[in-house]
């Protein structure tokens, strides 16, 4: 088969409307680290595009300052917590071809009730992880 798998090869929007093929994702925070090695210094015009199988819930807190981030579940459903800066929180569920956003600044994480997949396109440049 021809092309790229979604799952296994990321793919990154740059600068200029540029698409590249990242490493292959191991899922580690060493790859994630990598990445940003790699296109932090592009600020809020790099995007991470990735897909993954969802199988339990985020041991962590995330949060992207330089731009949005778009959650798009295509199968099983997701529980997205949301914490914007003036503490308030908000939790809402998407199942597939439903999305959200998480706005710049805001603390996010998920529940995963039942396998899920989701798609995500994030300006991760500077992002923030804290324990749950």
């Amino acid at each position: 088969m021809d092309g790229h798998d979604i799952t296994a090869r990321p793919a990154h929007l740059g600068p200029g409307a540029t698409i590249e093929i990242a490493p292959t994702f191991t899922g580690d925070m060493e790859w994630f680290m990598g990445y940003g090695a790699r296109h932090d210094d592009e600020g809020a015009e790099g995007r991470l595009v990735m897909m993954s199988q969802q199988t339990e819930s985020w041991a962590t807190w995330e949060m992207h300052p330089q731009g949005a981030e778009l959650v798009l579940c295509v199968s099983g459903s997701i529980t997205m917590h949301q914490e914007y800066p003036d503490g308030t929180l908000v939790t809402k569920t998407i199942g597939p071809s439903h999305y959200l956003i998480n706005e710049p600044g805001v603390w996010h994480t998920a529940d995963i009730d039942e396998e899920s997949t989701a798609l995500f396109i994030t300006a991760g440049a500077g992002t923030e992880v804290r324990p749950r």
